[in-house]
């Protein structure tokens, strides 16, 4: 599906009148719009649509602009070499309806790829950027088990930990997807520029990142975004695997979204040996699992 393809806007109440149809493209534009305005965080925004439950980022934006805001994206996305993707917006199409999890909910996602692979089991498996040997051996053996359990393997596209997860789900002949921290066309770490080519080819990639918004700020501002990532791959799975990380770990913000879910949140036995960390306790206290074998994990999913 591409963005200029009108949708139909969903009705929860079968006695409104008929569907409306509406244009991804505007839409998109839109959204891109609210994000440019004064103050515009996930949550700003996120409260602005709970005021609201029916409305679409239209709503809220002149066409004029909507439609300028548009065009500009393609423009940004064609000049970074993304000539194919497509959007999803909630109240319509194939939004997946598990994202209002999340405490921010977003309205609009970017994504190059198989869509349908959003449909399937997804679990997460995270961790530190920079893990240890035994650390990179433990997300093999779980991406393999994940894989032959007939799970998508879905990570962040990071160095370390979410790398051996994609890669290995990859080479087994599985299936995976990346819930990246940039805009489509942008690549963090550079060094994984053609892994994300590939899973955006062959798999599925993702991104709630705004792409104006994030042309226009710095990039300490534009970090920001990566933790709201891990919040949204969340909220996409069944749930999160953390295999490896510190006690001041970005990893944890994904163990904090789980929880707050309602996902399931497994946390490896060897985190909990470790002397310097508290994080694997606290999380357990909250309802976090303990994984001392791979059946715990499957006990758990079901």
């Amino acid at each position: 599906m591409g963005p200029l393809v009108n949708l139909l806007a969903e009705r929860d109440d079968s006695n409104s009148p008929a569907v409306k149809p509406i244009s991804p493209l505007r839409e998109l534009g839109a959204y891109e719009a609210l994000w440019l305005e004064k103050g515009a965080t996930f949550k700003t925004i996120a409260e602005r649509f709970a005021a609201d439950p029916t409305a679409l980022p239209s709503d809220f934006i002149s066409p004029a602009l909507a439609d300028q805001c548009a065009r500009q994206v393609l423009a940004k996305l064609k000049g970074n070499g993304v000539d194919q993707f497509g959007v999803r917006i909630n109240h319509a199409g194939d939004y997946p309806k598990r994202l209002r999890d999340a405490k921010h909910p977003i309205e609009v996602l970017y994504y190059q790829g198989a869509w349908e692979l959003s449909e399937t089991r997804g679990v997460a498996v995270v961790g530190t950027r920079e893990p240890t040997d035994e650390g990179k051996e433990r997300a093999r053996r779980i991406s393999r088990a994940l894989v032959e359990k007939h799970f998508t393997v879905v990570s962040g596209l990071a160095n370390g930990i979410d790398t051996v997860a994609h890669t290995t789900a990859i080479e087994l002949g599985g299936r995976t997807i990346a819930v990246i921290g940039t805009p489509l066309g942008q690549y963090y770490p550079p060094e994984n520029k053609e892994l994300q080519k590939k899973i955006a080819r062959e798999f599925l990639l993702i991104s709630q990142v705004p792409v104006l918004r994030y042309s226009k700020q710095a990039v300490p501002q534009n970090r920001l975004f990566f933790p709201e990532r891990n919040v949204t791959m969340s909220a996409l799975t069944d749930a999160t695997i953390i295999v490896e990380a510190g006690e001041t770990s970005g990893t944890l913000t994904q163990a904090r979204a789980a929880l707050h879910q309602g996902r399931k949140l497994f946390i490896l036995n060897s985190l909990f040996e470790r002397r310097d960390l508290t994080w694997p306790a606290t999380f357990e206290s909250r309802g976090a699992i303990r994984v001392r074998e791979l059946d715990d994990i499957w006990k758990a999913l079901g």
